[in-house]
């Protein structure tokens, strides 16, 4: 039977693997510092420890790993006092402490620093979202009025069923039947619009590729027609899943239909296509492609597009395509773009495939 690695589980296992490594550095370095003579400072080289641990520590384990790293190394000064001069071995001693302790604090700015881009890159994206979903109001209002109209339809129905003599409550429960499933089919667009514009940190878990697409496409489809593009979708089916953020991938994709629909404004509406296929390649990837036949792009802009505001629209902030390449790259993927052969241009992105164990 196959089933998929969970991902905290497998986090911890990884987290575990790292502090025994950062451990067993810290402890060679030490041993190292332990058997040359005084003269020679090889605890200095505890700050690699601390630059290692900074990379996936929060504060207080950072710190931790520092005070470690200068416990060691007042211990191995004290067991090398036989070799050297003594004066010069503690003069090393200081400075291999002094430079832990600096090493500590800079590094802690500087991931403070990181995560602080980090939190204005998530509050940049969440815009975008909001701004996207802005662009949506009709075609939300469209998906939210067509269960809400069956609803009335199938009340309706059920009062007349009622009324009848005999009361056929079989027709009935089967009107009210349809309203149940109406009314979940608008609370799920409504969970769907709340997840697109709910601002929260990255969560991964493992999703379905087809029922990705289907969500995105099912709010932005009413839009997209009601501008007098044609849409096709093609999701092949057996696909595996992804390891990924299902609202972040939705966003990238809904911005990428959004610009292709704005890139077909002077096409003719009869004319004007969109197309949105995945692919499953050979190389542990799955493969998203946009497609249109607008206005297209010139090939010297096809690395500037992703540029942050950078733009080739009179209207446009220029994050858009920015943020989507943060997003893909950060979930170990490429996004990029081509010209079509004869109009238009097809928006590409990958994401590596979820690891199956048996």
């Amino acid at each position: 039977m196959m089933r998929m690695r969970e991902p905290e589980s497998s986090g911890k296992a990884v987290l575990a693997v790292r502090l025994i490594a950062l451990l067993t550095l810290a402890l060679a370095i030490a041993v190292a510092d332990t058997l040359t003579d005084l003269e020679i400072a090889v605890g200095v080289f505890q700050i690699a420890v601390v630059l290692l641990a900074v990379r996936f520590l929060p504060v207080g384990g950072v710190i931790a790993v520092a005070l470690l790293c200068m416990v060691l190394t007042v211990i191995s000064y004290e067991m090398t006092t036989s070799r050297g001069s003594e004066a010069s071995g503690l003069v090393n001693c200081m400075i291999s402490l002094a430079a832990i302790a600096m090493t500590t604090w800079l590094a802690l700015r500087m991931a403070l620093a990181i995560r602080t881009v980090h939190d204005a890159r998530s509050q940049l994206a969440h815009i975008a979202r909001v701004n996207q979903l802005g662009e949506l109001t009709a075609s939300i209002a469209h998906e939210i009025n067509q269960p809400l109209s069956a609803i009335v339809i199938s009340g309706n129905a059920c009062q007349r069923w009622l009324a009848t003599e005999p009361v056929n409550l079989e027709k009935a429960r089967q009107a009210v039947d349809r309203m149940i499933g109406d009314a979940n089919r608008a609370g799920d667009i409504i969970v769907r619009v709340r997840a697109l514009a709910k601002r929260s940190s990255t969560h991964k878990e493992w999703i379905s590729v087809a029922d990705t697409v289907a969500e995105i496409v099912a709010l932005a489809h009413s839009e997209i027609e009601e501008q007098g593009v044609a849409l096709k979708v093609e999701v092949p089916e057996g696909l595996p899943p992804l390891l990924a953020d299902r609202v972040q991938i939705q966003q990238v994709l809904l911005n990428l239909m959004l610009n292709g629909v704005d890139a077909m404004k002077k096409v003719e509406p009869d004319q004007a296509q969109l197309e949105i296929r995945v692919d499953w390649r050979d190389g542990g990837e799955i493969g998203f492609a946009v497609s249109d036949n607008g206005i297209g792009v010139q090939p010297e802009n096809t690395h500037r597009l992703f540029d942050a505001f950078y733009t080739t629209k009179e209207e446009g902030m220029g994050i858009g395509l920015a943020i989507s390449r943060s997003i893909i790259e950060a979930h170990g993927g490429r996004i990029w773009v081509t010209p079509n052969p004869s109009i238009g241009a097809t928006f590409h992105f990958t994401l590596p495939t979820g690891k199956m164990e048996t």
